[in-house]
């Protein structure tokens, strides 16, 4: 099993705007004392969303598919299906379990993609191309 880490570029700075802005709002809010315990949870849950979608994403090759995993986005890519891979680039609509941009985006079957960010997007189409030589590889320069 081959494991590729995900790039985590300036993601947690979501998840501390996300913590503080339900706090400043108890803290404004008339009346916070009567429902404490409860304000704190409903405002806490998103911080602890982006934690969970932060520590829990993950890409990895086991069995002739790509394994990928953000939070509950789950799934796995046979790899000999896979038709086209565009590196450094962002897909903007779609099945997007990353959390970075200038990731790849992988085509397979006949229109279906998903988007992953690891850390390093060469070592990880070397790793499909090894498996699926047939995959065409589309390069986009950074800019």
């Amino acid at each position: 099993m081959k494991k590729f880490p995900a790039k985590k570029k300036r993601f947690l700075l979501y998840p501390i705007v996300a913590c503080i802005i339900p706090l400043v709002i108890f803290f404004t809010h008339e009346g916070s004392e009567k429902h404490l315990w409860f304000n704190l949870i409903l405002g806490s849950l998103p911080f602890f969303l982006l934690i969970w979608i932060y520590f829990s994403t993950a890409y990895w090759i086991q069995d002739h598919h790509l394994h990928y995993r953000s939070a509950f986005i789950r799934g796995k890519i046979n790899i000999i299906r896979i038709n086209e891979i565009q590196l450094n680039k962002t897909l903007w609509v779609g099945l997007k379990p990353a959390l970075a941009t200038k990731g790849i985006i992988i085509t397979y079957n006949r229109f279906d993609e998903v988007y992953v960010a690891p850390l390093s997007n060469t070592s990880l189409a070397k790793a499909l191309l090894e498996i699926n030589p047939h995959i065409e590889v589309k390069q986009t320069t950074s800019s």
